[in-house]
């Protein structure tokens, strides 16, 4: 069973959408069952829901699944999302972990996590927000976008809402986790600095790099680049397959 939730900055966009749509059809087809999830953007056509309205959604969501996994033909299931989506996924993790029930999520494979939660002075370490600025998504959206997200940024330092805020101690013992990173994207290195904490912590974690693409280029781009999203595909399947417990 894979669970996807859609980005968009955890403000915009909708599950529903065509590109979505999609992903998850090609999943599907591809041999996978794929439940996504629509959750209350912290901004939208159902008004201002900031964090955690839309955590707290996909985690309902989640757990709903987990209790139906029999009757929707599923064994195990792996988390996925892209940006913003990727931020949600990584977070339900946390926040699994943090209430007992981390053992429902077999895998989480995060394709170009905004995570970070501040970008107002890009940190030195996270050169890729200088390097790749305006390649496609330019970093001036993200402060406005974490605004929204979280108003008066009140939860600047909380994982569940930032998860590169998180400690070793937050992510020790959490399941296997894919980071997939796009060269060419101001967020690259966040996703980088993700995959090392949890190294750093003991999870199992394998951190890609996407050559030659902008931020989730790895599955918008179909028609244009049909041999990155297949791969990209039967990435996240075989990840799926693989943590099968």
């Amino acid at each position: 069973m894979i669970y996807h939730v859609h980005g968009g900055g955890m403000v915009m966009l909708a599950g529903g959408g065509p590109l979505y749509a999609r992903w998850r059809d090609e999943l599907a087809a591809a041999g996978a069952v794929v439940v996504g999830v629509e959750y209350r953007n912290g901004g939208g056509v159902l008004g201002p829901h900031p964090f955690p309205a839309g955590l707290d959604d996909c985690a309902a969501g989640l757990r709903w699944v987990h209790d139906h996994l029999d009757e929707l033909g599923g064994t195990h299931i792996t988390l996925t999302g892209d940006s913003g989506g990727a931020n949600l996924v990584l977070a339900l993790a946390i926040k699994a972990k943090r209430e007992g029930w981390v053992e429902q999520i077999a895998g989480v494979h995060a394709h170009c996590p905004y995570i970070l939660g501040t970008w107002d002075d890009p940190p030195a370490d996270l050169p890729s927000l200088r390097e790749n600025n305006a390649y496609w998504l330019n970093v001036a959206l993200f402060p406005l976008l974490a605004e929204v997200y979280d108003p008066g940024a009140g939860n600047d330092n909380e994982p569940t809402c930032w998860p590169l805020r998180a400690t070793v101690d937050d992510v020790r013992g959490l399941p296997p986790h894919v980071i997939s990173c796009a060269e060419l994207d101001p967020l690259r290195d966040e996703g980088i600095a993700y995959h090392r904490l949890l190294l750093q912590a003991g999870v199992p974690s394998v951190g890609n790099v996407v050559l030659g693409i902008c931020h989730v280029g790895q599955i918008m781009f179909r028609e244009a680049m049909p041999d990155v999203y297949d791969t990209a595909v039967r990435e996240v399947l075989g990840f799926a397959r693989s943590v099968n417990r």
